[in-house]
């Protein structure tokens, strides 16, 4: 379906995509995510997500007509450069756009499941990070991942295009939201994770932290590490609640890294050994 003009109602949910805020609020309102880039568009319908419009510059049409083809029906919106950059407020230049069905959340108890390592972030505000964060985790043997309350949406645009579609293949869940039925709220969840047999483990440097290549950290079978935001780091109710501190040992002169680059770091050094 051709665009002509930059309001089109039809093509609502891909406008002003520059602005986070309204975006977030708009996911919500619809129901929906956006994947970006034609690679996380095909990983989204591959994890058998359900798209509802396609959203492309008229060059890219050829490269993506074999996933039209396989999902009839769907409407698939094009146009020129300067229409589409006017509706979403930036150039297109990584292929496809689609606007995807969101998936109903998942339970704690489900993406924990046999699980042995598990990542848990804490208030990881920034789409980059935590889009990294995933793409560490689907590549260094984390099963799941918890998110507190007030963490990014990891199914935001920028965090699925960073993760490259990564987060569609680990478990996720949102944890620690007051629901009025008794669950304990954050950083409460964790002594949950305790009860599953979990030891619970803060990425954060302090007195008490031992190092991250310690032997003693490879006697835990099922093991929860929490990461905290940049910057403030895990909170002290969190650490309060967890088992130990860890930290990654440093050369000289720096104290920490980037908390992407940390948890590349220590999901590579925590991993099962067999």
């Amino acid at each position: 379906m051709e665009l002509t003009d930059a309001a089109d109602p039809r093509v609502d949910v891909y406008s002003r995509l520059s602005d986070a805020a309204l975006r977030r609020r708009q996911d919500t309102l619809h129901g929906i995510y956006l994947a970006e880039s034609s690679q996380v568009v095909r990983r989204a319908l591959a994890a058998g997500h359900r798209p509802r419009s396609f959203f492309l510059a008229q060059r890219y049409l050829d490269s993506m007509a074999d996933v039209f083809a396989a999902h009839p029906g769907i409407p698939v919106y094009t146009g020129t450069d300067a229409v589409l950059e006017t509706i979403t407020g930036f150039h297109l230049h990584r292929g496809a756009l689609a606007a995807m069905d969101r998936p109903a959340p998942r339970a704690p108890a489900e993406v924990l499941a046999g699980a042995r390592r598990v990542a848990v972030l804490e208030n990881v505000s920034d789409h980059t990070n935590l889009g990294a964060i995933f793409r560490s985790a689907a590549g260094l043997s984390v099963d799941a991942i918890l998110v507190s309350p007030e963490c990014a949406d990891p199914l935001y645009r920028r965090s699925i295009r960073v993760s490259m579609g990564t987060v569609f293949g680990v478990p996720w869940a949102r944890v620690g939201e007051a629901d009025g039925r008794g669950r304990a709220a954050w950083p409460g969840v964790l002594h949950g994770l305790k009860s599953e047999g979990f030891t619970v483990a803060a990425l954060e440097l302090s007195d008490t932290a031992i190092d991250l290549d310690s032997p003693a950290l490879r006697e835990h079978d099922r093991l929860a590490l929490v990461l905290g935001a940049e910057g403030p780091g895990v909170t002290s109710e969190t650490l309060d609640a967890c088992d130990l501190q860890v930290k990654i040992p440093m050369a000289s002169g720096v104290d920490s890294l980037n908390v992407a680059a940390a948890s590349a770091v220590a999901f590579w050094e925590l991993r099962p050994r067999a």
